[in-house]
Formats: structure tokens, C-alpha cells, sequence
């Protein structure tokens, strides 16, 4: 917790949440790197609620122009939103070029 807590603090974490009734619903965080995300986990205490944090993400790097969305296991879902499967020596070539554009969350 402390290390996600100083990479916010840094501007490099972040989190896309759901909340229903005032309670959280679900979510996605991850790290921002230049035009890299890195998404690390999703979570949800409603049915589905993260997989429509995961829809508003999607649109919100392709909206930001980010570069690489990784997303470290294609699922069904991250499939529907245009997830793939990449090889390692591609992705590294991907990396080295996402990380070197700056972007804003």
C-alpha cells in the first residue's frame, strides 16, 4: 500500500471506480507511465460493476492518447474491447515507445 501510496502521490497511480448508492461498486487501478497503463487489478463488490470501469478506461486512454494498455491477461471482455496478445519482443518495442511520450492521465 505504501508504494502505491507514493506513486499517487507521484502522479503515476490511479484508480477508475463505480460507486452505486454512495458505496464503491468496483473498479480498476493501475500505474501511468508516459503513454504506458498498466493496469494491475480490478475489483468489484457489484456484479459487473468493474467491467464498466473497465469500458470508461478504455475510453479514457483512447481519449488521452495513450499508447499501450496492459492489461496482463486477455479475458473475454478485455477481448470485446479490443485486447490482443502481443509477443514479448513487440510489446518490449511498444514499451520503450510508450514510455518515452508524455501524456496525462
Amino acid at each position: 500500500m505504501d508504494a502505491y501510496t507514493r506513486l499517487h502521490l507521484a502522479g503515476h497511480a490511479h484508480s477508475l471506480e463505480c460507486w452505486l448508492d454512495n458505496k464503491l461498486a468496483g473498479g480498476i487501478y493501475g500505474v501511468a507511465v508516459g503513454g504506458l497503463f498498466a493496469g494491475e487489478s480490478m475489483f468489484h463488490c457489484v456484479s459487473n460493476a468493474s467491467k464498466v470501469a473497465l469500458f470508461h478506461l478504455v475510453e479514457h486512454l483512447k481519449r488521452r492518447q495513450f499508447m499501450l494498455f496492459d492489461i496482463q491477461m486477455l479475458t473475454p471482455i478485455t477481448t470485446q474491447l479490443g485486447g490482443t496478445t502481443i509477443g514479448r519482443d513487440e510489446y518490449l518495442q511498444r514499451l520503450a515507445r510508450a514510455i518515452a511520450e508524455p501524456r496525462s492521465f
